[in-house]
């Protein structure tokens, strides 16, 4: 009885270290306390496209919808549309933000185009407009 109970208390705290070990090394809880603490954090499942993506960047929560098209040689993501959960948390922010925001994204989808919705594509095209 006595050796019951010890190898019923050894899985337990296997179970306990297993569980903690999985609760620090979670991904998505990275990303909410970069969020909290308005840090740069990239979220992303690249093997899946399915998955949307989400980005922490100075107190502003960003998630990315993929869209998988096809390139000269192969099938790889060629669109993808940005935005914004809360307008609000985008106080601040400049143009040169978004650009390094594209650069973060193309390094993982290097073959996509990247459109941003409402009110971040009114900032970025009026950026296009200048230019020509």
């Amino acid at each position: 009885m006595a050796l019951l109970l010890r190898l019923i208390l050894f899985i337990v705290i296997i179970y306990i270290f297993y569980k903690v070990f999985r609760y620090l090394t979670d991904p998505k809880r990275k990303l909410d306390e970069a969020y909290e603490k308005g840090q740069y954090y990239f979220y992303d499942d690249v093997k899946n496209v399915r998955k949307n993506f989400f980005i922490s960047y100075k107190g502003a929560l960003f998630e990315g919808e993929k869209y998988l098209g096809t390139t000269d040689d192969a099938f790889e993501v060629v669109s993808i549309f940005v935005w914004v959960h809360d307008p609000a948390t985008l106080h601040g922010f400049t143009k040169a933000d978004f650009k390094f925001l594209e650069k973060e994204i193309l390094m993982n989808y290097p073959k996509a185009k990247i459109n941003w919705k409402n009110p971040i594509e009114k900032l970025m095209k009026e950026e296009g407009e200048s230019e020509v």
